[in-house]
């Protein structure tokens, strides 16, 4: 039999091969050793559906037009604020006062400008759409990693309408929202009619019990079946209490102004009750008739828009704080992409995601008022670039959970970040 020799090539080869694997796993195993761990117990998401212009609310730049003749820039104003050397628009004149707690990260970048569906999927679920993989939210993972605080309380709720992109992709329903529109009334389906006693639904579980055995445990049946039982075991005054609002101070509700500041109130609530993850949406487009999207003559009165998420976003951080609960309470403004300084056509502007604002306030995070920088129009990030799983992976370190853990999709691991790395200076 014809041997060959081992030469010293391949002695080499094969020692690269092995020191570079160890080099590897040695870098991983650092990186997840050295993810910072913040405190924050509760996040509250506020999505700007449509597109928020940074320039036009947290990146002031100069002042523009959106008036014939139109002059590229900020169409307002900026202001000082608690933060030496950070101005924001002259609308967010209450939440200006706040900014010692607030980061705006003004260096947000990504190239899903041409379609609003599928750059919201990528902020809420930090991975671009995969004909293979449905990924769960951020709202999701957070709470399929520290479930709920309360017991009798739901982990996830959203106060807007359901979707994929706010939904729990391969964790399965049981990770999935609770969901409601109308404030009043609550989720859907969770009050009990009044004929609807204890004893009933005990019978009526007995019932069900011999067809629910069937059910293979690892079905996507059972997943849903999981489901229903939590939706049920919450469907009671315990925690349909949260939403009767008028159970607040007058002058406190009043404060909150808005159909938005309602919502606000109503997260404040939740979370002070247990909820771990609440998204609520704020795109009223009947204010300037665009919402956020402010193409064409929604520019002429985007002002009343950001004066309305001012009011209830100081609002909301002023109860919170009154409450004990800001520093345990993360907040997250987050839009789909930016807008560019020039105007349109019909004085409006388009989307731009070269450079776009998101931000975060409370939850005891180094709060710094900025980070990161544009250049002189906002429309390139000049310092301090972060991406959407960084800014992810921010959200996630700051509520304890380890960016670079890894979920299972099926037999395949997936971390819960594509890649991303926190904001250091946040935690320092």
């Amino acid at each position: 039999m014809d041997l060959h020799p081992i030469t010293l090539t391949d002695m080499n080869r094969r020692h690269f091969l092995q020191t570079s694997s160890l080099a590897a796993l040695s870098t991983q195993a650092s990186a997840k050793a050295d993810a910072p761990k913040g405190k924050a117990e509760h996040c509250i998401l506020i999505w700007l559906g449509g597109g928020m212009s940074q320039v036009d609310t947290f990146d002031p730049k100069k002042q523009g037009s959106s008036k014939m003749p139109f002059v590229a820039g900020s169409d307002y104003p900026s202001i000082e604020t608690a933060v030496r050397g950070v101005k924001i628009s002259e609308h967010l004149s209450k939440t200006a006062r706040f900014m010692d707690r607030i980061t705006a990260v003004r260096s947000i970048s990504h190239q899903l400008i041409d379609e609003h569906a599928l750059a919201s999927n990528f902020v809420h679920t930090g991975r671009p759409i995969s004909g293979s993989t449905t990924y769960p939210s951020i709202g999701s993972i957070i709470t399929q990693q520290r479930g709920s605080a309360n017991p009798d309380v739901p982990a996830y709720m959203l106060i807007g309408f359901p979707n994929v992109s706010r939904g729990p992709g391969f964790l399965g329903a049981q990770h999935g929202n609770i969901y409601l529109t109308d404030l009043k009334s609550g989720p859907a389906g969770f009050t009990r009619p009044d004929f609807l006693t204890n004893e009933r639904i005990a019978t009526r579980k007995r019932l069900l019990k011999p067809l629910q055995d069937r059910i293979p445990a690892d079905s996507v049946l059972a997943d849903y079946e999981r489901a229903q039982t939590e939706a049920l075991r919450l469907a009671g005054p315990s925690f349909m209490k949260n939403f009767n609002l008028s159970s607040e101070p007058a002058d406190l509700r009043n404060s909150y102004q808005s159909e938005f500041g309602q919502r606000c109130l109503l997260a404040r609530r939740l979370v002070q009750d247990g909820v771990r993850f609440v998204e609520l949406s704020h795109n009223p487009g009947f204010i300037n008739g665009t919402g956020w999207d402010t193409h064409g003559k929604g520019q002429l009165k985007q002002h009343a828009l950001i004066q309305d998420l001012d009011n209830g976003l100081a609002t909301l951080m002023g109860d919170l704080e009154e409450k004990g609960l800001l520093d345990k309470t993360l907040i997250v403004l987050a839009t789909e992409f930016g807008r560019p300084p020039e105007f349109d056509g019909n004085g409006g502007r388009g989307h731009q995601g070269s450079a776009f604002s998101l931000v975060l306030a409370g939850g005891g995070l180094n709060h710094q008022g900025a980070f990161g920088s544009t250049d002189k129009l906002s429309k390139k990030v000049v310092e301090n670039p972060v991406s959407i799983p960084d800014f992810h992976a921010t959200i996630h370190a700051a509520l304890g959970i380890n960016p670079h853990h890894e979920l299972m999709d099926g037999t395949r691991p997936v971390p819960i970040t594509d890649g991303g790395t926190p904001i250091a200076t946040l935690f320092s």
